[in-house]
């Protein structure tokens, strides 16, 4: 079906412009090409094309627009012209010349002429030969303008050409004459097949012009693509079907909390605690004293067992309380949140030395409230964890640089307000039980509504409930809940539940989690989270509501809801609130009522029509198979009818307003509406009884007749939504296949990947450009919502961007490029999918139920978007319209575990979702040959409710099983007994059993005869349906075990096809085998399904006659399938065996190896006493064997252990199954031989030249490597200057004296190496990704120090706080710090040696042996680890009988050896073994109080050390620097484990965790791990050399070993090994100073570099410290923290080792610390005087160095100081025991008074100085503080005046002292306290002097506290006024009269005179008056 227009000519146009034409249809425009500088006529002659998928209506549009082009401004618009399509409806071919219209449609007099055909649906109109529409014009610019790459993709029904199915599209269609369009009706070849889903995207054009002139579209795709993608694995056969639910089952978590310090919090004198808090539980750090930057170093650890949904929704708080104690829970100063998810999101899931900025949600204008310094780690179980390591903390004081946030998101978060507005919900199910029901209505007698509804969101750890609605299946709340959290928020989910509120405890009715990062853009142009209004539906339980429901978990979002539930209308703003206008006041929850809002506005409701049919059910489990069964299908609640409706209104007044408005919508359905009123919904199936298919399984007998549903339902019209979402998603679809291919012709070495990748990469503009041209239209604009127009923008931004790269790539797609390129095409389809995901669904999803005797048993859950049609194909559903292939599976936690496994029933089923006005093509994707059949009156109109399919075609099956391997072991030996069971259809067959293997070969054919499938002959060879192969294990007794399951596809085979290549015979493919969703083996095989013609079976291929057996005829798999076999020795190496298991109870004693590979094998010798040596007598043996020409196809080798007993009996010991041969494959010298140049010599020069030394600060980053090259053989001690950092002082000389360095100094070295080695990978990889065309770090394999330098200080000066940049900032930081080490250094691998020594399996392999059945996640049974039953060593060597002579004819060639030659002999051997244990780190607690209290166990064979008596008490990171000697024998004695124990007082102790080591594969591999190969070589001082073996001894055996000439010595310090020259230093100093010749140096400059020696050259191990996991069995796959070590191992029968290093930790030194407090000044005066009102203080000086507690000590009080001035000449003395290395002070005490023993606490050294005012009667008051970090402070003021709070304020910038280097320091220090504001002010200014002096100097020189003696200080000269008043009252009378209150005094008399005056007066005047009256 189509529509095509040709566009002739546009005339009569006026003036002379560019002209362009767009011709639209059906929302659907294309654009012609512009026609330059055209006069009156445009000659456009261009043809457009609609596949059309519904008939044309008659009132349907066909508009053609017509513009002036403009490249500047827009397309001006000339006319347009409209046409209704009723006559081309009726005619079909219509030729039309009218004129244009303009915008205010009159007509103008410019001309269009258009030619339009049409091709119905039924064919009825006309039937077109292709050459009619071909006549394509002339086209300058050799493009067809298709804007689609699917147009081909119209839907086929009763023609004869398929298009519909075609599985590709065309992209970037170049114009190749009629050519095109044959290619485009390649819709019906078989392209799809041997392109295996590739597109034609990389048909260059002249592929197309040469090859589409054929006729045979066979010929074109095979010849062109085939070509190219080289048969890669084909995904159409493999259908990728996940049968059981991934969501909900829990894991084991371990979340690691690392406390460090805190700094700047708010508050004075306080003493901190900090809680850390996940979920509900809460632990807490110890408290430390008045400070307000307390020092914890404390480790928290919380075990979780839980599914991860809930996981990571999780909130993790870490909150900081001020004076908690046990009777008073504290104050809180502020805290920190985020969800656990965003800490496992972030790379290696952690977050590692970074900064919590705490605020107050009470304080919400307050601001930062302090940091907190933390590490936090997530870990799930078998994460592997970096750590970084360990030590001194001086980079991350940077707090701005190192917030706790992840990357992208501000360090200054405003105060947010989060809306939810709750409105209304309806659907809610019965929630009380009948029963219930009936009580209640007896008791009350009225029927209201069972359900009493509210809603409750969880956000960011706090919770918010709207009002309850009593009695309401359809409550509308109109509320808002309130939060006020920062933004952008920490935390990523939001959680809505609708909840039952009931007396007893309330229950949820349904949960919808909304990810804010799906309704939000963080980028520039992005949006704040913003939802709705819209309707989100919730799922659960099912509907019927029992007193117990098994699957409530389901209710609040565990796993997969299994049933709708109900739906809320609900909508989400973010109002980010502005400070400076109001200031919040908490950040409690608020909800406030709201206007109700109107229907309309959540979209336009519109009536949807679901329609499906059943074509098959089969494979439904046997349990149900005996009573009849149906299906329902349900959309929401309609078609419910069990426990549907809690009967909801109908809304009719919904259906009327959609009749009104659907004559708006672009075509009214006439005759059908009247219909329509009446339908009856048919939502589930006739119920049938089940047919036998074997006995597991059963099936329907549908046959001939398909049952059909159909139901009706109204939902908000968001169509658009949904159509977004599925563009992208077959964007990624197609997309993820197209890299699935790419990997696979990468993983089979096939030709070409770089091609299949810039085809991808091209489809994949294209499939962009497309979206960008779709989604733009909107259909209806009602209930669009602001999230809908924002994520359509940040969409087509998005796919743009894409597209752009996309292209980019391509052009950079290079043949060694090809896997970085593959990586960022990675993140393109992570990005699509993310962008698919819609958060606003608007339809539901369809749940099609199994229900047997009316319960429901199994269920499979359909998005409604993947069923969505519409006439744009990309936009449809994935499924619509499509047969697809559901697996039904049981309901909640049933589906877990064994019950997941087994398929409840598997429907071959057809669904079609749209509105109903869009009915008519409901049925245009059913596969051909039905009859429609209706039970249900009106018969004539309606949908059908049964399909009888009268079309049938007959096949032949054949299954061509050649083998499986790595299968599932299912009997207790270890292996299983296994057989296959094919199902196709209704159909069933089985393998033969193979007894005790996981590797069977059954080459076996199975024929399925006369299988017979309805439908077209072609669409069923197009998309046959599936095949499901099922692997049982045979038991004698029960019912066969379930193993693991496939899926395949059959290649289909016409009858009119020829059976020949390159497609047929198939090639046999590896399917995945899945048990549940794990991974459970490989089956190798091919299926093809071949259709019986006319002319019967004699017509198919013939198949090879039976083998017979003892099982009876069995067919073979026929000679063009089964692969090519060559000749193939196998040599294996019989080594040992170790830690055998006892079987059955009894020791092994006399075991035996057998080794098998396809059929063939060899046994080794028997050892005879397994006790007395456990190796084999007979090294080597060989075996020769057929196998597979193609490597891929090699069979698995079985190595099996049987323990030989009495009277010729064996018993199973273990078996292993080596999967892959392919790394033991020899192919020959060519491959050996390394292509060094044997000419020139090449000299390597080690002297410490100038030139040289610059380069040696080459880091290099090779892949394979960790290893730091630094070329430094300088070992005169010359003093040379430690590394400087910026901002510090050179160090002192003194520290590089020899005697003063011991193996630690050497070990912290190394670990500032290691530290600046990761830091310069960091930076390399910040490059790389920084790099415009986005080289993948792999390629930057050096990093040069120049460059990075001036690349840095460019940086600088761009002042960025990106942590990229940071890191590239340290980099030439890095690259600048002096490259000398003053210290000889080893190696500080931060994982285990193994890693980067390859196994040090480089001759000898171990495999282990298992036993016992599998376990899977949550079985009872065994892990893994635990059926390991012991290990055979030794190896294995395949070849080529051809490459024999090759090597059989080298001088001294042994034959009882073959390919092992040069191997030692495995005679006993007497070791000594030295192990050196170092310290362990992130110990887990064992102990109530979250500590530990660690000793280390040695064990290596009987001998076991456990040095309990040293444990160290509560420390999770102990330094142990032990060294254990054992003696032991090789081979019985070679598994040594190292472990850490807990001391308990009481009970015993607990393993922590431990390590083992394999010491017999290190002793003997050439990497000689025995003794690392030390940096320098030296005879005495701390890096004395240890092996027994000079390095010129070592150097000499090498050669030997290696077949080269010995070394050649030459004067100067040179040595010539083969063709490199080493130079060195020729002289060495002995402890006296005396110098002599020596040759070691240059022997060891050979050894470093032995990896350089051509030929069978190798990287030696060097001296090292190796960072191993300590595991613990009963936390399997969880680090239970880390153990440094190395193991030295010495053969007794050479020379004696000398005496082991001495790494005993280092002491800390004692000091005194002397602090002279001289004067105070401008201290703010906090008294008033009682008398006077006076200010003053009462001044003293407080101070400590360790805490509070221990040993504070306070001068005395200068009282009433009216200035502020304070004089004291007071001395402090504080004795302390300092650690240099690590800059902290150790501190041992106990931790309480129940505590048996001292604990070690290191603190950082820190003086702290407070100023107070003493109080008589109150408690003192604290006015200020200062803390001086004794390494680093700022340097005193000379006079006070010069003393700023800017010495607190800015410390960076001001020049710092250390007290241990500049012994004595004096100066001004001001302090600080902080005010409401949290902004720090000036309190007062210490005069003070430090002086420094070591425990010795101190005893020598004592001095007094105080002013006491020794060396008494001298009284202070305190002024009079501080004596107190009543100590000399008159002196302080004469102060206050005659100084302070004179004037006060003067006044109050002239005022007492005035009184006394007035009062004599009105004393004497009555006296006065009668004396004048009376006249006296």
């Amino acid at each position: 079906m189509a529509l095509v227009v040709h566009l002739k000519t546009v005339t009569d146009l006026r003036g002379k412009a560019d002209r362009i034409a767009k011709v639209s249809f059906r929302g659907l425009s294309f654009y012609t090409r512009v026609l330059e500088n055209c006069e009156e006529e445009a000659r456009f002659d261009e043809t457009f094309r609609w596949p059309v998928a519904s008939k044309i209506d008659e009132n349907e549009m066909l508009e053609i627009q017509v513009f002036n082009f403009s490249k500047v401004f827009s397309n001006r618009l000339i006319g347009t012209f409209r046409m209704v399509l009723q006559k081309v409806a009726e005619e079909a071919q219509l030729e039309v010349s009218d004129t244009l219209i303009d915008d205010n449609n009159t007509a103008i007099r410019t001309n269009i002429t258009i030619e339009i055909r049409y091709q119905p649906l039924d064919g009825t109109m006309c039937t077109w030969n292709d050459g009619e529409f071909l006549d394509v014009p002339d086209d300058p610019d050799g493009t067809v303008r298709f804007e689609t790459s699917s147009l081909l993709s119209g839907y086929s029904n009763g023609s004869g050409t398929s298009l519909g199915k075609a599985s590709h599209g065309l992209p970037v269609l170049r114009k190749a004459g009629k050519g095109v369009f044959s290619a485009m009706k390649l819709g019906k070849s078989r392209a799809s097949k041997e392109k295996k889903g590739d597109d034609l995207a990389f048909l260059e054009t002249e592929d197309l012009n040469r090859k589409s002139s054929r006729k045979d579209p066979d010929s074109i795709s095979v010849a062109s693509v085939t070509a190219v993608t080289t048969n890669v694995s084909n995904k159409r056969s493999k259908p990728d079907i996940k049968m059981e639910p991934t969501i909900g089952r829990p894991v084991d978590y371990q979340i690691s909390v690392t406390v460090i310090e805190a700094r700047q919090l708010a508050g004075a004198n306080m003493d901190p605690v900090v809680c850390v808090e996940v979920g509900d539980e809460k632990k807490y750090t110890s408290a430390k004293e008045s400070t307000n930057s307390p020092y914890y170093n404390e480790y928290l650890v919380f075990d979780f067992h839980m599914s991860p949904d809930f996981m990571f929704d999780k909130i993790l708080k870490i909150s900081v309380i001020h004076s908690k104690n046990l009777l008073r829970s504290g104050t809180l100063v502020g805290l920190f949140k985020m969800d656990v998810g965003t800490v496992y999101a972030q790379p290696e899931h952690m977050f590692y030395h970074k900064w919590a900025m705490i605020t107050d949600p009470d304080d919400m204008g307050g601001g930062c409230k302090g940091y907190v310094k933390c590490d936090i780690a997530v870990v799930g179980k078998g994460d592997n964890i970096k750590t970084p390591h360990k030590t001194t903390e001086k980079d991350d004081d940077d707090i701005e640089g190192n917030l706790l946030i992840p990357e992208g998101v501000p360090a200054e978060r405003p105060w947010a307000r989060f809306y939810v507005k709750v409105l209304k919900a309806d659907g809610l199910p019965k929630m009380n039980t009948s029963l219930m029901a009936n009580v209640k209505k007896a008791f009350i007698g009225e029927n209201k509504d069972l359900v009493d509804p509210y809603v409750q969101v969880l956000f960011a750890g706090q919770k918010g409930k709207t009002s309850v609605q009593k009695s309401s299946y359809e409550p509308a709340w109109n509320e808002q809940i309130i939060f006020t959290e920062m933004f952008p928020p920490l935390c990523k989910r939001m959680k809505i539940q609708i909840r039952d509120a009931d007396k007893v405890n309330d229950v949820a009715i349904g949960t919808h989690f909304i990810d804010l990062s799906k309704i939000s853009n963080e980028g520039d142009k992005g949006f704040l989270p913003t939802l709705g209004p819209t309707w989100v539906y919730m799922y659960g339980s099912t509907r019927n509501h029992g007193l117990m429901d098994e699957h409530q978990d389901l209710n609040e979002g565990l796993g997969e809801g299994i049933s709708f539930r109900a739906r809320l209308l609900l909508s989400i703003a973010v109002e980010i609130m502005d400070t400076s206008v109001e200031t919040p006041t908490s950040t409690d929850v608020q909800v406030e009522p709201l206007q109700s809002i109107s229907e309309e506005s959540a979209g336009k409701i519109e009536d949807f029509f679901l329609f499906g049919s059943f074509l098959e059910a089969t494979m439904i489990d046997r349990k149900i198979g005996d009573k009849p069964i149906n299906f329902e299908v349900t959309i929401g609640n309609y078609g419910n009818l069990i426990d549907g409706a809690s009967k909801p209104k109908i809304r009719k007044t919904r259906r009327n307003e959609g009749d009104e408005e659907s004559e708006l919508m672009h075509h009214d359905e006439g005759e059908e509406d009247g219909d329509d009123e009446d339908l009856v919904p048919v939502s589930s199936t006739p119920l049938m009884k089940p047919m036998i298919t074997e006995r597991n399984y059963y099936h329907l007998p549908y046959f001939d007749r398909k049952p059909c549903i159909f139901i009706k339902s109204w939902w908000p019209d968001h169509r658009r939504r949904l159509y977004n979402s599925n563009i992208m998603d077959k964007i990624a679809d197609k997309l993820e296949e197209g890299l699935n291919d790419v990997q696979e012709i990468i993983k089979t070495e096939k030709a070409y990947p770089e091609r299949r990748l810039r085809g991808v990469l091209e489809e994949l503009a294209t499939d962009c450009n497309r979206f960008l041209t779709l989604a733009n239209k909107d259909e209806n604009q009602s209930g669009r919502t602001k999230l809908d127009r924002e994520r359509l923008k940040s969409c087509l931004r998005e796919l743009e961007n894409i597209a752009q790269q996309a292209k980019l790539i391509r052009s950079q797609v290079k043949k060694n490029t090809v896997k970085d390129k593959l990586k960022q095409v990675q993140n393109f389809l992570q990005k699509l999918r993310f962008l698919a995901d819609e958060p606003q669904n608007s339809i539901p999803d369809i749940f099609i139920w199994m229900i047997s005797n009316n319960k429901r048993i199994a269920y499979a859950r359909i998005p409604a978007k993947d069923i969505l049609y519409s006439i744009v194909d990309e936009e449809s559903g994935k499924d619509c319209g499509k047969v697809k292939t559901i697996f039904l599976r049981l309901p909640g936690k049933k589906g877990f575990g064994p019950g997941g496994w087994t398929v409840q029933a598997k429907l071959e089923m057809y669904l079609w979702l749209s509105l109903s006005k869009q009915r008519k093509e409901f049925l245009s994707g059913l596969p051909n040959g039905f009859e429609e059949f209706r039970d249900v009156p009106p018969a004539n109109s309606g949908p059908p409710t049964t399909l009888i399919y009268n079309m049938k075609q007959v096949f032949q099956l054949r299954a061509h099983m050649y083998q499986a391997r790595s299968l599932f072991a299912a009997d207790s030996s270890g292996l299983s007994d296994p057989f296959a069971r094919v199902f196709f259809s209704t159909y069933s067959q089985v393998t033969e059993i193979l007894s005790e293997t996981l590797c069977p070969t059954w080459d076996q054919l199975l024929v399925f005869d006369h299988v017979e499938l309805y439908g077209e002959a072609a669409e069923l060879r197009d998309d046959p349906p599936i095949l499901v192969i099922e692997f049982y294990d045979e038991d004698n007794v029960g019912r066969a075990e379930f193993i693991g399951r496939a899926f395949a596809k059959p290649l289909t085979k016409m009858s009119d096809e020829h059976y020949g290549p390159p497609l047929f015979p198939p090639p046999l493919e590896y399917y995945q085998i899945y048990r549940g969703n794990t991974p459970a083996g490989d089956l190798l095989a091919a299926f093809e399904l071949l259709q019986i013609g006319p002319g019967g079976k004699a017509d198919l291929p013939p198949i090879d006659s039976p083998t017979d057996t003892d099982h009876g005829p069995i067919l073979p798999v026929p000679v063009g399938i089964r692969p090519v076999l060559s000749r193939y020795r196998i040599e294996v190496l019989f080594w040992g065996l170790r830690d055998l298991k006892r079987v059955n109870l009894s020791n092994v004693d006399k075991p035996r190896v057998d080794i098998e590979c396809s059929g063939k094998g060899i046994q080794s010798t028997v050892i005879a006493n397994y006790k007395k040596n456990p190796n084999f007598s007979t090294l080597v043996k060989w075996f020769e064997v057929d196998l597979p020409e193609n490597e891929l196809l090699h069979p698995p080798l079985n190595i099996r252990v049987v323990d030989c007993r009495a009277f010729g009996r064996y018993t199973l010991v273990g078996c292993h199954a080596v999967a892959t041969l392919r790394r033991f494959h020899y192919t020959g010298n060519g491959k050996l031989a390394s292509n060094w140049d044997t000419g020139a010599e090449i000299i390597i020069n080690m002297e410490p030249e100038p030139l040289i030394k610059k380069m040696d600060t080459v880091v290099k980053l090779e892949a394979s490597s960790d290893a730091v090259v630094k070329v430094d053989m300088n070992d005169d001690g010359k003093k040379k200057k430690k590394k400087k950092k910026k901002g510090e002082e050179p160090e002192e000389e003194a520290e590089a004296d020899e005697s003063t360095l011991d193996w630690w100094s050497k070990y912290f070295a190394s670990i500032e190496t290691l530290k600046e080695r990761l830091k310069a990978e960091e930076a390399a990889l910040a490059e790389a990704e920084e790099k415009e065309d986005m080289e993948i770090a792999a390629e930057t394999a050096e990093i040069k120090p120049d460059v990075k330098a001036s690349k840095g200080k460019e940086k600088n000066k761009e002042k960025t706080k990106s942590s990229k940049d940071k890191k590239k900032n340290q980099a030439a930081e890095l690259a600048e710090v002096e490259s000398q080490p003053k210290v000889d250094e080893l190696l500080v691998y931060n994982k285990e040696l193994e890693h980067d020594f390859n196994d040090f399996e480089d001759w000898l392999h171990t495999f282990n042996l298992y036993r016992g059945k599998a376990g899977d996640d949550d079985d009872v049974n065994a892990t893994d680890e635990e059926r390991i039953v012991g290990r055979f060593k030794g190896s294995i060597c395949m070849y080529k009988m051809s490459l024999a002579e090759e090597f059989t004819k080298e001088p001294g060639f042994d034959p009882n050896l073959g390919m092992f030659q040069g191997i030692p002999h495995n005679d006993l051997i007497h070791v000594l073994v030295r192990v050196y244990v170092v310290r362990a780190t992130n110990l887990h607690p064992t102990d109530i109080n979250g500590k530990a209290d660690p000793y280390i166990a040695v064990k290596l064979g009987k001998t076991e050390i456990k040095d309990k008596e040293n444990y160290i008490s509560k420390q999770l990171n102990p330094e142990f620097g032990k060294s254990f000697d054992i003696e032991a024998i090789f081979p019985m004695e070679s598994m040594l484990s190292v472990a850490i124990y807990d001391w308990d007082l009481v009970g015993t102790d607990d393993l922590i965790g431990e390590t083992k080591i394999d010491l017999e594969n290190r002793f003997y591999s050439k990497y000689r791990p025995t003794c690392g190969i030390s940096s320098t070589y030296s005879t005495f001082g701390y890096n004395m050399w240890r092996d027994p073996m000079k390095p010129s001894q070592i150097l000499s055996k090498l050669c030997k070993e290696s077949k080269l000439d010995p070394p050649q010595y030459g004067p100067g310090g040179r040595v010539k090994v083969a063709n490199r020259v080493f130079l060195g230093p020729s002289e060495i100093e002995d402890e006296n100073g005396l110098k002599k010749q020596t040759d070691e140096h240059v022997a060891l400059a050979a050894l470093k570099h032995w990896e350089q020696i051509p030929n069978g050259g190798f990287k030696l191990v060097p001296e090292h410290v190796e960072t191993r996991p300590l595991l613990n069995v009963e936390k399997p796959g969880i680090e239970q923290g880390r153990i440094e070590l190395w193991v030295d191992m010495f053969p007794m029968d050479n020379a004696t080792p000398g005496p082991a290093v001495d790494i005993t930790p280092r002491k800390p030194k004692k000091y005194e610390l002397r602090v002279i407090i001289w004067n105070t000044d401008e201290v703010i005066l906090e008294d008033d005087d009682y008398f006077t009102g006076e200010k003053s203080s009462d001044i003293f000086v407080r101070s400590w160095l360790k805490g509070q507690h221990e040993d504070k000590q306070d001068t005395d009080v200068h009282y009433h100081s009216l200035t502020g001035e304070g004089n004291f000449n007071w001395r402090l003395v504080f004795p302390f025991d300092y650690l240099a290395a690590e800059e902290k002070i150790v501190v041992s005490k106990k931790e309480s008074m129940f505590s048996w023993d001292e604990t070690e606490y290191k603190i950082p050294a820190r003086l702290t100085l407070q100023v107070w005012d003493a109080d008589h009667f109150s408690a003192d008051d604290f006015l200020g503080s200062i803390e001086l970090d004794l390494n680093r402070f700022p340097r005193g003021a000379k006079t006070a005046k010069l003393c700023t709070l800017d010495m607190i304020t800015n410390d960076q910038e001001l020049p710092s002292v250390s007290i241990f280097k500049q012994k004595r320091v004096k100066g001004w220090w001001p302090c600080a306290a902080q005010d409401e504001n949290d902004e720090l002010y000036l309190t007062g200014k210490i005069e003070a002097e430090l002086h420094l002096l070591t425990a010795d100097e101190a005893e020598k020189n004592p001095v007094g506290l105080g002013r006491n003696e020794p060396e008494p200080l001298e009284k202070p000269n305190r002024p009079d006024t501080t004596f107190l008043w009543f100590m000399s009252p008159l002196k302080a009378v004469r102060y206050l009269i005659c100084t302070r209150y004179k004037w006060l005094i003067i006044k109050i008399v002239l005022a007492v005179l005035l009184l006394i005056m007035v009062a004599l007066f009105l004393y004497s005047m009555p006296g006065y008056l009668v004396k004048k009256m009376l006249g006296a």
